[in-house]
């Protein structure tokens, strides 16, 4: 099943679960959205459709680490002196060496650093465990550990306290809701599914 196809069902989960609360038509459409956000979030995965789009150019990201590496260098070089001077340059080329290294698959990794470095600065464990989230997604498999218990449970985990940080009943479950559509819809048990997934990873790597 195709990116959309998940998006429209995880907003039609966040449509039903506005409907039982009975929300605000503001409410309505937040639910709608993180519905359709938390539809797609399993495909953050290796291989996954979406984690190409949601990501930075990698060109983009290498160039302006090469720009900040070299600036240090020549920073360094021009205004430090002795030892600072020479960790100064090393730490500039490491910077460099690094920067030309990333490739497009790695965004997703660098992603997940900044948002957990952003939920550390904040102080809200949502976007922390958010973060980790993209970490150990641009980590797995595709159809592997995102597509599991595991993956709900976590990913549950997350919902839980953006609920308690917006303080808006019913964020939980649109999100555990929306995350549990995609895993239904890639069962193996539909016609249009080649492939299933692995829900009890790492108890067993069968496909349902």
């Amino acid at each position: 099943m195709n990116g959309t196809a998940h998006a429209v069902i995880g907003s039609a989960t966040g449509y039903i679960v506005a409907n039982t609360y009975q929300t605000s038509p503001s409410a309505t459409l937040l639910f709608v959205g993180l519905g359709a956000v938390s539809g797609l979030m399993p495909d953050l995965d290796i291989d996954g459709k979406l984690r190409g789009k949601i990501t930075l150019s990698h060109k983009m990201v290498r160039l302006a680490a090469m720009i900040i590496g070299l600036l240090m260098i020549f920073y360094s070089v021009l205004e430090k002196l002795a030892a600072e001077r020479w960790m100064g340059v090393g730490i500039g080329l490491l910077i460099v060496l690094v920067a030309s290294l990333i490739k497009q698959k790695h965004m997703l990794t660098i992603s997940g650093i900044a948002v957990l470095l952003g939920g550390l600065s904040l102080g809200e464990l949502w976007i922390i465990l958010l973060g980790i989230y993209f970490i150990v997604a641009s980590l797995t498999s595709h159809r592997s550990y995102t597509h599991s218990i595991l993956g709900v449970v976590f990913f549950g985990i997350i919902a839980f306290h953006l609920e308690s940080s917006l303080g808006i009943l019913g964020v939980f479950y649109t999100c555990l809701a929306g995350y549990i559509s995609h895993l239904i819809a890639d069962l193996k048990i539909l016609p249009f599914n080649k492939r299933g997934i692995k829900l009890f990873l790492p108890l067993t790597s069968k496909e349902l």
